[in-house]
């Protein structure tokens, strides 16, 4: 049995159409892993800590995390992840509208690992996610031996 197991991408994006436009991007940039779409943070975080086939139980993930939310701050769910024991090595990539230097320097201070302004720029999304993705081939499930 293969022990590299595949990285969830879990998208956190009220908007469908930037959903799409994201997943179109991921696409182009070569990327197959499964992504799970949520359109708002209390099914994303639902899914996140308490789902037994989602990354707090099963493994790596990457989030991709819009800012402005129906029902709570991106902010606070990247505070969240990066607080929680199991998920705090998961990648971070905000995608949002504002450019705001305080928010992004918040974001980073957090913990995100990469911060991408809307509408994404195809070719700086790339670049983040080809980035990730050595990332990504990194942080394979530890096997039992570490």
């Amino acid at each position: 049995m293969n022990s590299q197991q595949s990285v969830s991408i879990v998208m956190i994006e009220d908007d469908a159409g930037h959903a799409r436009l994201i997943e179109k991007n991921i696409r182009r940039a070569g990327i197959s892993n499964d992504i799970n779409h949520f359109e708002d943070g209390t099914s994303a975080l639902k899914y996140l800590f308490d789902d037994p086939s989602g990354p707090a139980h099963n493994g790596p993930a990457l989030v991709l995390l819009d800012l402005n939310l129906p029902d709570m701050s991106g902010t606070s769910i990247l505070e969240k992840i990066k607080q929680d024991e199991t998920l705090h090595r998961t990648p971070v990539v905000v995608l949002t509208t504002t450019d705001d230097k305080v928010e992004i320097q918040r974001c980073y201070d957090l913990g995100c690992n990469v911060y991408i302004t809307k509408p994404v720029n195809y070719e700086s999304f790339a670049d983040a996610i080809r980035q990730l993705g050595l990332f990504l081939s990194v942080i394979q499930v530890p096997s039992a031996e570490d």
